[in-house]
């Protein structure tokens, strides 16, 4: 259960966070690469604490990992993890933001939906996880959802006051 929990708070994290990052956008004073710098920044101290606090008391993490990784590993951690889902995924929803039509109500909808359907059809494909017909209707219903919620004209910008 600990595990739906997490996730549960995650997306109110990112989705409450992102809030504030489209409404500093939309302030004009920075741009989406000053963004993700800032949210580097904050996130590498937070990191490295609680990745201590993993290894030294919790003792989650494997002693020795850096010297005993194979490099398939270190493959899929530095350009999985690290450079796609950690840089590019962000690198790419914030210049989506601050693109014109990109309102949060549309582009965090079509990121974030994507993510789980693709993360399904790739698991059955890749990890060998078990596809069944309610999954594949699954990832059927939030692509049909993502065009109802996405699809059409942008509505106007607000006026700035």
């Amino acid at each position: 259960m600990s595990a739906i929990i997490f996730a549960i708070l995650a997306g109110l994290c990112w989705g409450v966070g992102e809030i504030f990052t489209k409404k500093a956008l939309n302030s004009g004073q920075v741009g989406p690469m000053t963004v993700l710098l800032v949210r580097t920044l904050v996130t590498l101290p937070l990191a490295a604490a609680a990745y201590a606090v993993s290894m030294h008391l919790w003792k989650w993490e494997k002693p020795g990992w850096v010297a005993t990784a194979t490099p398939p590993v270190w493959l899929m951690l530095t350009l999985g993890s690290g450079l796609l889902a950690g840089f590019a995924g962000v690198f790419f929803f914030y210049l989506g933001l601050a693109s014109p039509g990109g309102d949060i109500s549309r582009i965090r909808p079509i990121a974030f939906a994507l993510s789980p359907a693709t993360a399904v059809l790739l698991g059955w494909a890749m990890l060998g996880e078990g596809m069944t017909a309610r999954k594949a209707l699954a990832c059927i219903l939030i692509i049909t959802g993502i065009i109802m919620l996405t699809g059409g004209e942008p509505p106007p910008a607000p006026q700035k006051s």
